[in-house]
């Protein structure tokens, strides 16, 4: 979730951006790239059995909502036109070396910090854990229903994922307004951490009662 604190990154893009001076470059850590893809649930699974994590290994999932922008403020979700602006705001804005992992709209997933890296979404977990962003203000906006039901589906399925590939235990995901060195409310009063965790388990289960066994865990 953004900090409402700082200055909405959709504006941030449309300033004329100053030249770095030499001493802000050198302070400006390694930005790690992104993939900057979008995936049906389905392609997702098929994308992170793919991936091979040598290096860095997260141990549980952290879930967010972006705050603002809200569902309402994106119709279409996210867009190709969003990722760009995204990499400035993490980047060039708020001068960081990664963003969150994920951005999942009631349309796709969209991967952005590549998942076999760190990524930087919740100051006491970077290390340790993916960070999954979903569009919407669960503060104000339904969760259960409508679109934010949508966002809720496909990212109740690419933690799935996640968590079947890499052998994580669902129980061990956290809110991010859990972690003792935010003050964030994120992801929101309607998102209901209990109830999201159980239906990602029920969706497991219901992935091998269909056939689709997990993968093995060799990644």
């Amino acid at each position: 979730m953004y900090d409402k604190r700082l200055p909405d990154y959709r504006k941030l893009i449309s300033t004329n951006r100053p030249a770095s001076s030499a001493k802000s470059k050198e302070n400006k850590p390694k930005w790690k790239g992104i993939v900057g893809e979008s995936y049906s649930p389905e392609e997702f699974e098929n994308y992170c059995c793919s991936l091979q994590w040598t290096g860095w290994r997260p141990s549980f999932i952290v879930l967010h909502n972006t705050g603002n922008p809200t569902l309402a403020s994106r119709p279409n979700g996210y867009t190709s036109e969003h990722i760009p602006n995204l990499v400035h705001y993490y980047r060039d804005q708020m001068r960081w070396s990664a963003g969150p992992h994920l951005f999942i709209d009631d349309r796709q997933i969209w991967v952005f910090t590549p998942l076999t890296l760190s990524g930087v979404h919740s100051p006491s977990w970077n290390a340790l854990a993916f960070g999954v962003e979903m569009l919407g203000d669960y503060d104000a906006e339904s969760f259960d229903s409508g679109r934010g039901l949508e966002v809720q589906k496909k990212a109740i399925a690419a933690c799935a994922t996640l968590s079947s590939v890499l052998g994580i235990d669902c129980d061990t995901m956290r809110l991010h307004r859990e972690d003792p060195r935010t003050t964030h409310a994120c992801p929101g009063k309607n998102v209901h951490k209990s109830d999201f965790i159980q239906s990602v388990k029920d969706l497991l289960v219901e992935r091998n009662a269909g056939g689709d066994d997990a993968p093995e865990n060799k990644h």
